[in-house]
């Protein structure tokens, strides 16, 4: 992006800073008697079609029945909404007393008397009054009573009347509820720690369904332990999930996860073996599939391929008609291009689709504008001052790129809230934002770029537990437990490459070529491929020369060579891509690799050409190649072409904003979805023991034809 377009975006800043940039917009309406969509339109300024938009259990033929909430969307001008407040009740505490009332024993009183007056157990009264497990009721002792919070009585009784069911194979949420005479709303109630966002169920898992009178829940076996290697990429809570135990109990289990920092790929942990039925032959051809609401004929037979008569023949049920909850019958063969786990079809899991539209994330965003030192009214000064400042032409890219998804996400019907503030690039003066600055309310902190100061709001905004994102490179000797490092780490690109390589060879010979700053990268590569052979660099005077020799000497003309560069080093790595290229012949095939994600190549310089006929292969945290509908969305609101740090503030911004319009708490958030894709950026992120969330995402690029293109996704 040329200077002149920076500029106008300078003016566009200081017209924002101090002020929210506000996306859509929402407010909730209770239906009266008598209302219709029609006269709610009209109340609110909006269309019919808009209220049917963010209602979608609605349609135009539908009856409102009073006191049903309803989304309507606010007009922009004038609407304003107000962030859901947050119950401070703990649900947890359900069971425990609220307060205590006193009571003086009379003669004559027994234990019996006082647990009925008080509608307790005996067992309640001792445990708050410990003396009477050692002493008898005597007249003049003063009692703590326990006093409940109202309904606890039928909770007990609930809980009295609940068994443990262990889901089979090809079972689903609707059949289980079915088989027990409950709603799937009463299932979710009982068993809260089931997403909403899909209905998977792992073979073995465990709910909690009522038990009939006189039954008891049938098939239940002495627990049984497995040996489970711990696989990449693998969490506690997908863990929990997978095998119906929580987090505690696994670390309970393996004690060493802790001592250890974390759960870390190649563990060997235990992990209970849950009792299954073996499957019913009858059905192993099959897949299962819950019919979601609103689905038809014709959308259900276009998503598997199928005549809607096959379907009636699988499902004879069907001829009374399509009800949302019903398990479908589909020939196993149609497995190819859905997402299939225990038999049962999973609906694509989509964030855009699944965010809750009363979510309204408020952002801060904490970036070195250096308001202060650029004079908008000289343009050339303004131009200058940008391209030879990284950290304000890094913010500006940023900003912008956040500024264009905040007009995506308006469109999407997503609300959010961005509120900038320049820090000027020094520690004191973001001491003074955080103090001056109101943080209740926020959902996220994205900023500020230098370590000192991210490790200063980080602080601050742990109080509150705000998370705070870090849009930058930034590695922080103790790392706070509320940051989001987006920048996927070295270790971690190294490693991504390696595994790569692993993948795809077959009987390449492979060489290193390394300076003495990559010996951490050179020692890892030979510990993967003990086979490979280093290649001399000769140290003269102060230059640092390839033994030229030495490479042609281990360079094979039986075997394609796949040659690792390592270096930070610009003239050697300058040095080494055209003593390559020339190398390079039909005779003697070469590839050239590194594992360093850092951008040393991108220098003109370095030819392009060379570096295609190497197929030059690397990682990368982000790819080349941008969204063509993010590049219209950013010329037609700037008048210029994004760069890639606008890309990448344009997804940092979408991830977080729908994120947070899913849930709430970002730290959920984190541990339940996995990786998720935008522009040209992956967001993955793992938080390990005592430490913050780190993006465990990454590309492999090559060069091809003078194009950089994705070859493999780690």
């Amino acid at each position: 992006m040329k200077w002149p377009a920076k500029f106008a975006l300078c003016a566009v800043f200081f017209l924002l800073l101090g002020c929210g940039v506000k996306a859509q917009q929402f407010r909730s309406h209770a239906v009266k008697q008598g209302e219709t969509l029609s006269s709610i339109s009209r109340e609110y300024g909006v269309s019919v079609d808009q209220i049917l938009r963010y209602n979608k259990e609605l349609d135009r033929e539908s009856t409102l029945k009073p006191n049903t909430i309803l989304v309507i969307p606010a007009q922009e001008a004038t609407s304003t909404v107000s962030r859901p407040a947050i119950s401070s009740q703990d649900t947890t505490g359900q069971f425990q007393p609220v307060s205590f009332k006193t009571h003086r024993v009379r003669k004559k009183e027994t234990l019996f008397g006082i647990t009925q007056r008080y509608e307790i157990e005996e067992s309640e009264l001792k445990r708050y009054n410990p003396e009477l497990y050692s002493k008898d009721l005597q007249r003049g002792m003063v009692l703590r009573i326990p006093v409940y919070p109202e309904g606890y009585r039928e909770e007990l009784e609930l809980e009295a009347q609940l068994g443990t069911y262990i889901v089979k194979p090809q079972e689903t949420r609707w059949s289980i509820a079915h088989e027990f005479g409950i709603s799937m709303d009463s299932l979710l109630s009982l068993n809260p720690e089931l997403p909403r966002s899909t209905s998977y169920l792992a073979i073995g898992q465990e709910l909690r369904v009522p038990v009939k009178p006189g039954e008891t829940i049938e098939n239940q076996q002495t627990q049984i332990y497995i040996s489970y290697t711990v696989p990449p990429q693998k969490t506690l809570f997908s863990l929990s999930q997978e095998y119906g135990i929580s987090r505690e109990e696994i670390v309970r289990l393996n004690p060493e996860i802790m001592d250890r920092g974390g759960l870390q790929e190649g563990m060997e942990i235990r992990l209970p073996e849950k009792p299954v039925q073996p499957e019913n032959t009858e059905d192993s051809e099959f897949l299962f599939y819950e019919v979601k609401p609103k689905q038809t004929e014709f959308s259900l037979t276009r998503k598997f391929g199928i005549g809607w008569t096959e379907l009636i023949a699988l499902n004879p049920d069907l001829r009374l008609g399509l009800k949302a909850g019903m398990v479908l019958r589909i020939p196993g063969n149609r497995a190819e291009d859905l997402a299939v786990k225990n038999a049962v079809v999973l609906d694509q899991f989509n964030l855009k689709d699944s965010i809750n539209p009363m979510n309204v994330p408020k952002l801060l965003v904490l970036f070195p504008f250096r308001l202060d030192r650029l004079n908008l009214q000289d343009e050339e000064q303004t131009g200058k001052r940008i391209e030879n400042n990284n950290a304000l032409k890094y913010s500006l890219g940023l900003y912008s790129g956040m500024l264009v998804a905040m007009d995506s996400l308006r469109e999407m019907g997503v609300s959010a809230e961005l509120i900038a503030r320049d820090t000027r690039l020094k520690t004191e003066h973001v001491r003074s934002l955080m103090l001056s600055q109101e943080l209740s309310g926020l959902s996220a902190i994205v900023g500020p770029l230098e370590p000192q100061s991210i490790r200063e709001v980080a602080a601050r905004a742990s109080e509150l537990e705000i998370p705070v994102i870090a849009p930058t490179r930034v590695s922080l000797e103790v790392p706070e437990e509320n940051i989001f490092y987006t920048f996927t780490s070295d270790q971690r690109l190294r490693k991504s490459l390696l595994d790569y390589v692993d993948g795809e060879r077959e009987e390449q010979k492979i060489l290193i070529i390394s300076d003495q700053e990559s010996i951490e990268s050179e020692t890892q590569i030979l510990e993967r491929f003990p086979d490979a052979e280093l290649v001399d660099l000769r140290q003269e005077e102060e230059n640092i020369s390839l033994n030229v020799d030495d490479l042609y000497n281990k360079l094979s003309e039986e075997q394609e060579n796949w040659v690792f560069v390592e270096t930070d080093n610009f003239k050697i790595a300058s040095s080494v891509v055209s003593i390559l290229n020339s190398a390079n012949s039909d005779t003697t095939a070469i590839r050239m690799l590194t594992t360093n994600g850092n951008r040393i190549y991108d220098n003109p310089v370095i030819s392009p050409t060379h570096l295609s006929n190497l197929k030059f292969t690397f990682p990368s945290v982000n790819k080349e190649q941008m969204d063509p509908g993010f590049i219209r969305r950013y010329r037609r609101r700037f008048g210029g072409e994004p760069d890639r740090f606008a890309a990448r503030g344009f997804d940092l911004a979408m991830d977080l904003v729908l994120r947070l319009a899913y849930k709430p708490d970002l730290f959920e958030v984190a541990d339940q979805l996995g990786e998720l894709e935008y522009s040209a950026n992956r967001f993955n992120y793992v938080k390990p023991l005592q430490s913050g969330y780190f993006n465990m995402s990454s590309y492999i690029l090559m060069y091809s034809g003078l194009r950089i293109v994705e070859v493999d996704k780690p």
